[in-house]
């Protein structure tokens, strides 16, 4: 009965990529280049930016090999509370048409950040300890971080051309009521996210950072 259950969700999944596959091309495609420039940001500062980060950095992974403990719990309020932030902005703006230009731009940021982060620890590590250091702190949570903020940002543009193509009342209300329902699911996920950031990437990272040297 669970195997057809999640053979079900799996094929419900699968056919809403197919059946949206251009809007996710797009979505994704913005997310890259947002990577691509947070890349290219960082590998363009100045030497007095690079001594800031390396600085902060430093401190960050020193104070937890000298056994300084992370607050799981204040944690997981701060990340709930930013997930449950940008899936808002995402849904409102998303419901808007003239909205859609500001949920590409957020998904162009989100992907910036990434980009800038990894980059930037990379830089200060070196490749092994910077690839150990965003791989322990942030792949577990984004697996389920990103394809779901993609998701409402698809929803969102899925919105905008159905209500381009029929302008009728009814057609505007059950497209909304859809984009929303769906984007509280995300939003489950995103709650997800934010508990495996809190509790697992973190103690990841703790037991991984004291072999990181910078």
């Amino acid at each position: 009965m669970k195997r057809n259950k999640r053979l079900k969700i799996k094929e419900t999944i699968i056919t809403h990529i197919l059946n949206n596959k251009k809007e996710y091309f797009i979505i994704s495609l913005i997310f890259i280049i947002g990577i691509l420039l947070g890349v290219f940001f960082i590998n363009n500062i100045n030497d007095t930016q690079v001594e800031t980060i390396k600085n902060y950095i430093s401190d960050f992974v020193n104070a937890i090999k000298d056994g300084q403990t992370i607050n799981n719990v204040d944690l997981l309020k701060q990340s709930l509370k930013n997930n449950i932030i940008i899936a808002s902005v995402i849904w409102f703006f998303g419901t808007t048409v003239i909205g859609l230009p500001i949920v590409f731009g957020l998904i162009l940021y989100r992907g910036f950040i990434l980009g800038y982060t990894i980059s930037a620890c990379i830089s200060i590590m070196g490749l092994q300890g910077g690839l150990i250091f965003t791989f322990s702190a942030l792949f577990l949570q984004n697996i389920i971080f990103i394809p779901a903020i993609i998701a409402i940002a698809v929803s969102g543009f899925k919105l905008y051309k159905s209500i381009v193509k029929d302008m009728r009342k009814d057609n505007i209300k059950l497209e909304i009521l859809r984009h929303t329902v769906f984007s509280l699911l995300m939003l489950i996920a995103l709650s997800i996210s934010a508990i495996i950031e809190a509790f697992v990437s973190t103690n990841i990272l703790v037991n991984v950072v004291k072999y990181i040297s910078i």
